[in-house]
């Protein structure tokens, strides 16, 4: 029986299953003169090429829009709790 391949590509998406190395992983996710976007050392398709100052600006947009959600709810939380200890008026018209 055949081996299945551990590393190819299928429908135009890279996977690779071979073993991974600390070598493997340093050179996969800092590789210079090459785009945004590299192949994964281990696993299925791409990932962000840290030698490339626009993947940085997409880790900085993501931590912003992070940050900003957690202190967004931190806030709506807060009103929240303030607007439950005040009192209610309730207005019936007949």
């Amino acid at each position: 029986m055949p081996e299945k391949p551990s590393s190819g590509e299928l429908f135009g998406i890279p996977y690779n299953f071979d073993k991974p190395s600390v070598r493997r992983l340093l050179s996969s996710y800092w590789q210079p003169g090459e785009g945004m976007l590299v192949e994964k050392p281990f696993g299925i398709g791409y990932t962000l090429n840290l030698a490339s100052w626009r993947s940085w600006v997409v880790v900085g947009v993501a931590g912003a829009l992070l940050f900003q959600e957690r202190s967004g709810s931190e806030a709506a939380e807060t009103a929240a709790e303030a607007d439950a200890d005040e009192p209610v008026e309730v207005v019936v018209d007949d």
